[in-house]
């Protein structure tokens, strides 16, 4: 997400300044490639590039491409094949040996559902949703990304002959969360359909606002996620100190829940270095649904806490990450943080936190489906 983040910035950037742009879209990846479908990358006329498409081996190439599809104002889908010799000296940097398709759509202004609008569209409310991007293999008929379906909207400009279809598997995508491609005939003509099943950004909602926390939230920020920073001292907790911070509340443990929403993209560390802080939030933080809780401090400070709330049962043990992080060996706050970020992330994604060099299956654990 903080890849469309950052794209949605250097679209508004690059429209004041009278630039005509492109999307480039990797809408479907055969073997090995760095990115994966959903990766995406702005191209401004004068070469300007916001967010990747891969490695840095395509972006060369992809800039000729994208200006063609500005000139010529229409999509184009490019494939490059680095298991071809021809084509290999785009991958070999990186040691790729796949075939990836990538689709550029220049941002035509006028068009009230270009691509650019629906991104923003998408990120107008904190919502899980479904992006369709439509495009042939096989033929010029590149649609592009064409509908953002939400829980309670849906914004498309899909032909009439395959809309009723595609909105009925785009359900479906929505309610399994799993990214998935589809097959659809338009004049007897193939067309593809990448639907990308997107989170919202993780919020990150740290209670405590030491100087540990600082460098936490700043790396969690980095990461595109919504940072929340809670604590009762009104000293420690300011814009000042957390700078790109979305929220800072200074409040009591018995009034946080009432200040932020919790949802399935929602993880809390508690590390005030305020036992009793810490003791009560713990308490409220166990009655919500929140997938992620992590505490500071050692296994017993936990086992401690959960006692005295009557609350000592094997499943909270299990569910809240005491000590919070994965054994980095870090020691600085900076170490810490890296720690504790990247068990959140392996948290949410499911994935084993284990070194890939021992990971049998390939490494991106991002699954596609076909419907």
């Amino acid at each position: 997400m903080k890849e469309i983040t950052d794209i949605i910035k250097a679209y508004h950037k690059a429209g004041k300044e009278k630039k005509r742009m492109a999307l480039a879209t990797v809408v479907k990846v055969e073997g090995s490639s760095y990115r994966r479908p959903g990766a995406r990358m702005l191209i401004t006329e004068d070469g300007q590039l916001t967010g990747a498409i891969s490695g840095g081996c395509l972006e060369g190439d992809a800039l000729r491409k994208a200006l063609s599809a500005i000139v010529q104002q229409e999509n184009k889908l490019i494939t490059y094949d680095t298991t071809d010799e021809d084509d290999a000296k785009f991958g070999v940097q990186l040691g790729c040996n796949g075939i990836v398709h990538i689709l550029f759509e220049p941002i035509i202004d006028q068009d009230e559902l270009n691509p650019i609008t629906i991104l923003i569209a998408l990120q107008s409310t904190r919502e899980s949703a479904v992006l369709a991007t439509l495009f042939s293999l096989t033929d010029k008929l590149q649609l592009g990304t064409s509908l953002l379906f939400k829980q309670h909207t849906i914004q498309s400009k899909i032909p009439t002959s395959i809309k009723d279809e595609l909105i009925r598997d785009t359900e479906k995508v929505f309610a399994n969360k799993t990214t998935a491609f589809n097959v659809y005939k338009i004049s007897d003509e193939q067309i593809d359909a990448f639907l990308e099943f997107i989170h919202p950004p993780i919020s990150l909602i740290i209670a405590g606002a030491g100087n540990d926390a600082q460098p936490l939230a700043e790396m969690a920020y980095l990461l595109g996620w919504e940072v929340t920073v809670v604590d009762g001292r009104p000293t420690h907790a300011t814009a000042q100190r957390f700078v790109n911070a979305s929220r800072i509340l200074v409040s009591k443990p018995d009034n946080v829940l009432a200040q932020v929403e919790i949802d399935e993209q929602t993880a809390l560390v508690l590390m005030t270095h305020n036992y009793n802080y810490d003791l009560e939030l713990l308490k409220y933080l166990l009655d919500t649904n929140a997938p992620y809780i992590g505490t500071l401090g050692p296994k017993k400070k936990l086992i401690r806490m959960l006692e005295e709330l009557n609350l000592a049962t094997p499943e909270n043990e299990t569910r809240v990450h005491g000590p919070i992080g994965l054994d980095i060996g870090a020691e600085t706050a900076e170490e810490i943080a890296i720690s504790i970020l990247a068990e959140i992330k392996s948290v949410f994604t499911g994935a084993s936190a284990s070194f890939l060099k021992e990971k049998k299956n390939p490494i991106h654990v991002y699954e596609l489906k076909n419907n």
